[in-house]
Order: C-alpha cells, then sequence, then structure tokens
C-alpha cells in the first residue's frame, strides 16, 4: 500500500515536471511563461530523482510507466537545451593561441544589486583581476563614489548613470572611449551604453552595455520589453560588419528562445557555449542559480579566459571575460544565423514595444 501511495505520488510529480517543461513552448510573453525557461537545470535534475524514486517501487502500475515516461521526456527535453551549455559540446567561440597584449582586453561585469553596501569586497576582487573595463549594472550614486575613489587613476575613461530604481550603470574603462552615448532604447527608465573602445595595438571595438527590464512580478507582466531590447540591440549588430562587444546582466537565461534569437539576429557569439554555465544568479542560493550576466562577442575574438568570481554581498556574482582580436580565426568561430522568419519576429517585436512605449509603468522605484 506505502509502495502503491509513493507511485501515485511520484507519478505527479512527473506530470507536474513535465508540464513545467511544455509550458516554455507556448508562444506567450506572460511572466509566469518565460519565467519557466529558466528552471531547465533543475528540472533536468528533478526528473532524475524521480526517476531513480520511481526504480524503488517496481513493479510499476500503468500510473507508474506513464511517470517513468513523463520523468525520462522531461530529462531528455531539458538537457537538449542545456548541452550546448556544457564542457561536452562544441565551443561557439575557439580559444585564443600565443599571445598578444596589443589585441588583447578584459571585461568585468558586476551586477552590484543597489542596496548592497559591501563594495570593499568589490574592489578588492577588481584590484586583483585588474580588468581592462568594468561594467557594474544597478550601481547609484553612493556606488559611484565607491567607483570613482577605487577606479577614477586607473581606469580614467567613463560614462556614469548613477539611478536609485535600480537601473543604474557604470562604465571605468583603461582603454580610450570613442564616441560614447547613453540611449533610452526601449522605455524612458532603462539606459544602455553604447560607443567604441580602442585596443592597445589601435584597434577599434563597438561595444552595447545593456539591462533591460526583466518580465517578473513587481517588474513587467510580460517580456515584450526586455526581447525587444535584446533584439533591438541585435538588429544594430547585424547591419555592422565591425567588432563588436554585447555585455550586462540580460534578466535572460542563454539558453530562452529570446537570447538564442538575439544571437541568431546579430550572429553574436556566447562565449559559454562548450565551456560551461557560468551561473551568474542567485549568489546565496546554490541550487538556484542561471546564467544572467551575458558577454558576448563577434566573431573577430578568440577567448582568452572566462571566470566567474566571488560573492560580494550582490544576489549576482561578477564575471570575468578577456579576448583577443583575431579576425583571421573568424572562420573558425562558430556563428549563428537568422532565417526570414526569425528576423520577421524580431522586426514585429521591437515595432510592438515602440507602438506600445510608455504604456508598461514604472513599478520598480525602489
Amino acid at each position: 500500500m506505502i509502495e502503491y501511495i509513493a507511485e501515485i505520488a511520484l507519478a505527479l510529480l512527473a506530470f507536474v515536471a513535465f508540464i513545467a517543461t511544455a509550458i516554455p513552448w507556448l508562444d506567450l510573453r506572460y511572466w509566469w511563461v518565460r519565467g519557466f525557461d529558466f528552471p531547465r537545470m533543475q528540472l533536468a535534475a528533478f526528473a532524475v530523482v524521480i526517476f531513480i524514486a520511481l526504480l524503488c517501487v517496481l513493479p510499476w502500475s500503468p500510473l507508474g510507466w506513464l511517470g517513468a515516461i513523463a520523468s525520462l521526456i522531461v530529462l531528455g527535453v531539458q538537457g537538449t537545451r542545456i548541452f550546448p551549455w556544457t564542457p561536452m559540446a562544441a565551443r561557439q567561440v575557439v580559444d585564443a593561441e600565443g599571445e598578444d597584449a596589443s589585441r588583447q582586453f578584459s571585461l568585468l561585469v558586476a551586477n552590484v544589486l543597489t542596496p548592497n553596501r559591501q563594495a570593499a569586497s568589490l574592489m578588492r576582487q577588481i584590484h586583483e583581476v585588474d580588468p581592462d573595463i568594468v561594467l557594474t549594472l544597478e550601481s547609484d550614486a553612493w556606488w559611484e563614489e565607491r567607483l570613482d575613489e577605487a577606479l577614477s587613476a586607473s581606469h580614467p575613461h567613463t560614462v556614469k548613470i548613477p539611478l536609485d530604481n535600480l537601473y543604474g550603470m557604470h562604465l571605468y574603462s583603461r582603454l580610450a572611449l570613442h564616441e560614447p552615448h547613453i540611449e533610452w532604447l526601449i522605455q524612458d527608465d532603462i539606459p544602455s551604453i553604447h560607443g567604441w573602445f580602442e585596443l592597445p595595438g589601435g584597434e577599434r571595438v563597438r561595444f552595447h552595455a545593456v539591462h533591460p527590464r526583466p518580465p517578473a512580478p513587481g517588474e513587467s507582466d510580460e517580456s515584450l520589453w526586455r526581447d525587444a531590447e535584446l533584439l533591438l540591440v541585435g538588429q544594430t549588430v547585424r547591419d555592422s560588419d565591425q567588432p563588436t562587444l554585447v555585455a550586462g546582466d540580460l534578466n535572460d537565461v542563454a539558453w530562452s528562445k529570446t537570447t538564442r534569437l538575439f544571437c541568431r539576429i546579430s550572429g553574436m557569439l556566447d562565449p559559454r557555449r562548450g565551456r560551461g554555465l557560468y551561473s551568474t544568479f542567485h549568489a546565496e542560493y546554490r541550487w538556484l542559480r542561471w546564467p544572467l550576466d551575458h558577454v558576448f562577442v563577434s566573431e573577430h575574438f578568440t577567448l582568452v579566459a572566462l571566470r566567474r568570481l566571488s560573492a560580494f554581498g550582490s544576489d549576482h556574482f561578477p564575471i570575468l571575460a578577456t579576448f583577443r582580436y583575431r579576425p583571421a580565426r573568424a572562420d573558425e568561430n562558430d556563428s549563428p544565423e537568422a532565417d526570414r522568419e526569425e528576423r520577421q519576429d524580431a522586426e514585429e517585436t521591437v515595432e510592438e514595444a515602440h507602438d506600445r512605449r510608455g504604456e508598461e509603468p514604472v513599478k520598480n522605484d525602489d
């Protein structure tokens, strides 16, 4: 009797996991639909646990067989989606070879969490790894003061957007910046930074720093605003053949429909692919972590190193990426490409956001 009750409970859990796996296939932008894009690793692990538990209550009834099949389907679907971001998959950005400091640069991205006041821990890590460029998200006036104290001498080229709405942004660069400017691409309270930075060898790299609003309770009821901002940047990159970098907290996971579409629209490469998840959120909960902070590059670059740094009081880990400009090896990189239907989908998403601009209320004023 106990085995039969356990079998029913496990089968029901398997069906729940199956439904959670199926929900992201719905072509809907509601936050609760898009939210199921995130826990794919967790759902895959959950399916493994369910299947192993079902093995302990053999022989199965028809309900047990259905539960086992459902858990295997969940594992297969989630595993297939996650696989490209494991070390077993092919690397999308090839490893750098040799040494050439004149064409190399490092970038540190850190969502500081506005109310977090453990600046000393982050500054210590910045000084230890000594990146050429530092990009912070959610940084307000208080954080600007600490960043200035730590970086103004070594990183004199800056763009500062101190905001207290969780969308402040600061850029500090040792490399010269050209034509840096701030844009409000989709929503009037969500800034982004654009421009060029110059490598020691003289080459210029175009950059886009973004932090779109997430689809989440208290933020936005739908993913339109996030999706449109990412795809608009992707279209901008697509229309240029210049060496380009896109970085920031995308409030989206690497394997989601939107981020994958962004990569195909823009042709940008994800250095995580073939190397690991490098999950940056949530820093406090080991079993609830996803890759939300991203650095994408065009095919002109090879990867020297990619690291997730230590926690510093924020809900995000910092991430450090070092690239080398090597356009001669562009053909070795696996550049994605969008088809006509995907390009049309991106255009319609951006157009809808522009048409509805101002409709979404600003909800986060903490």
